[in-house]
């Protein structure tokens, strides 16, 4: 990557930061709220039996609350949550069995619920998990050619390069939650080689 690569990345990600810091908590749950109705209405989420899904910050992204409960509920299907216990750089899923287990979880870094230590005997990589058929992916900015720009740890890029490496593994389908204020148009967020595309990206009014 080069220094302007770089730097371009960075501005980007400051810039959108900046704008959706300002968003009103109604908008951001208005907008969720759409959103979540989009994904459960979704073909490809309807079908999948494993998916995990990010627990927001208090602010500024996708809230997945009523997602999270949603999927708790009696939809039939197993519920992976991202944690990262370890300064190497990597993220785990591990997984949620009922309602009483994510309200359980301590708000951590940035005010996002995190599993404790306790949960790290649950993780995907475990023998008798099934495969991961989607992952909602958060991140700070998107755009129309379904390039996703994160908040510059590399952790949703790094695990799921690690997950379709593995033996017998599929890589899940990668489904992206934005508010309309992150998405731009075709071509705008930088993209290299060690990052992934998002199969889908929902807004409150669009699939794309």
């Amino acid at each position: 990557m080069s220094i302007l690569q770089s730097t371009n990345k960075r501005a980007l990600r400051k810039a959108i930061t900046t704008t959706l810091r300002e968003l009103s908590q109604s908008d951001i749950q208005s907008q969720s709220q759409a959103i979540t109705e989009k994904v459960l209405s979704l073909p490809a989420f309807q079908e999948c039996k494993t998916v995990s899904c990010y627990l927001s910050m208090p602010a500024a992204e996708v809230q997945t609350n009523s997602l999270i409960l949603n999927i708790l509920g009696d939809l039939g299907k197993t519920l992976f949550v991202p944690s990262i216990t370890s300064s190497d750089g990597y993220m785990d899923f591990v997984r949620v069995y009922t309602e009483e287990d994510y309200r359980s979880f301590p708000a951590g870094l940035w005010g996002i619920p995190e599993p404790t230590p306790e949960w790290s005997s649950k993780k995907l990589f475990d023998a008798d998990c099934n495969d991961l058929d989607l992952i909602l992916v958060p991140g700070v900015v998107f755009d129309q050619s379904l390039s996703r720009l994160g908040h510059g740890k590399g952790y949703y890029d790094r695990f799921i390069t690690s997950y379709s490496s593995s033996t017998g593994r599929s890589k899940p389908l990668l489904v992206a939650l934005a508010l309309e204020q992150q998405l731009l148009e075709h071509g705008q967020v930088p993209m290299f080689d060690h990052d992934w595309k998002m199969d889908m990206i929902i807004t409150p009014d669009k699939v794309i």
